[in-house]
């Protein structure tokens, strides 16, 4: 047991008498704390130096933050101290918009896993734009999410997100289109093909653009997406978002199995690392992929590039075990990649 799994983690579990929220505000307002030494303490002791260059980007290791921990970018110069190797904000709406109403994010303590409803609560594009102006580079490379305002009908979907990449492009060395949340109400359905080739073809530019899909999709509608990745310049695709599904609860944590959301964690692992898999084995390669869903070891993240991820990102991972999964997923990365290279010699 890591010190953080010891010491950290309980005292933040039980903030606002548990409310998972509440210590999730706590941890950002305290990391957006942090001076320089407190950071460069941390780097010295987290920081992992295995450059990968995926879709024209280098990144000092295969480790991101995912998208969802830090919407607003309030601690963004913290995560590259913890070890991070990018760092993906948001998802981020055209339109400002306070989410889904509270409670609305719980902990599946048994499971090692998340529910969360949270609903894009986000303070808007132009709010981040002018934060990473005025934050300037953050020494790793920048991933931002986008997602459609609530309000948006459906049919006006690509000029929202749009508008939220003309203000935020030129800060992000990639853009994530958001179109698999389960939180806001149709999105999912913008996972079909025609819907994906209006948003890629809107947003093609110089900016890497990456497709974020659902664990829930069939084979074959994944591989219609995919044919459409491939056809209207997507950079790769972000797999996987969180799911709907309830499988692999422990029992103790059953009776949350009925709350509304998207599941992250540990029950998510096998059924994210299958999805890489099959986007790896149906695109040859061709599509680079962050494999994201239930990385909660070093050996998952592993078992992730074996699967043909590219990176990985951690969510549910980092709540439960804390920065020392952060070191310990980008030294098997680099391990991975180092064995990789030989057998390719």
């Amino acid at each position: 047991m890591t010190a953080f799994e010891r010491a950290v983690r309980p005292v933040l579990f039980r903030i606002g008498g548990g409310d998972a929220e509440k210590a999730h505000e706590f941890t950002l307002d305290r990391l957006g704390r942090l001076g320089e030494r407190s950071r460069s303490l941390l780097r010295a002791r987290y920081a992992t130096d295995a450059p990968v260059e995926v879709f024209g980007v280098r990144f000092p290791n295969a480790v991101g933050l995912a998208a969802g921990v830090d919407k607003n970018g309030h601690a963004l110069p913290a995560w590259p101290a913890l070890g991070f190797g990018f760092v993906e904000v948001g998802t981020v709406t055209a339109k400002a918009q306070p989410g889904n109403d509270k409670p609305r994010l719980f902990r599946l303590r048994d499971s090692e896993a998340i529910i969360n409803r949270m609903g894009f609560n986000n303070a808007g594009a132009a709010a981040l734009a002018a934060r990473l102006a005025a934050l300037g580079p953050i020494g790793v490379p920048l991933g931002i999410s986008l997602g459609k305002s609530k309000v948006t009908p459906l049919e006006e979907a690509v000029e929202d997100y749009l508008t939220s990449y003309r203000l935020l492009h030129p800060h992000a060395d990639y853009i994530a289109v958001n179109v698999s949340s389960p939180n806001t109400p149709g999105l999912r359905t913008l996972q079909d093909k025609s819907a994906v080739a209006d948003l890629l073809t809107a947003l093609a530019g110089d900016t890497p653009v990456l497709v974020k899909i659902a664990p829930d999709l069939t084979e074959p509608a994944i591989a219609e997406l995919l044919e459409v990745c491939l056809s209207h310049g997507a950079a790769g695709v972000i797999a996987t978002n969180t799911t709907l599904a309830r499988e692999g609860l422990a029992p103790a944590d059953q009776p949350r199995a009925a709350e509304a959301g998207g599941l992250s964690g540990r029950p998510l692992t096998e059924k994210a690392r299958k999805v890489v898999h099959f986007v790896h084995t149906e695109t040859d390669g061709r599509l680079p992929i962050i494999g994201v869903g239930g990385v909660m070891s070093p050996d998952d993240a592993s078992r992730m590039l074996d699967a043909g991820a590219s990176l990985v990102q951690l969510y549910s991972g980092f709540i439960y075990h804390g920065p020392a999964l952060v070191r310990g997923a980008a030294r098997a990365a680099a391990s991975h990649r180092a064995r990789a290279e030989a057998e390719t010699r």
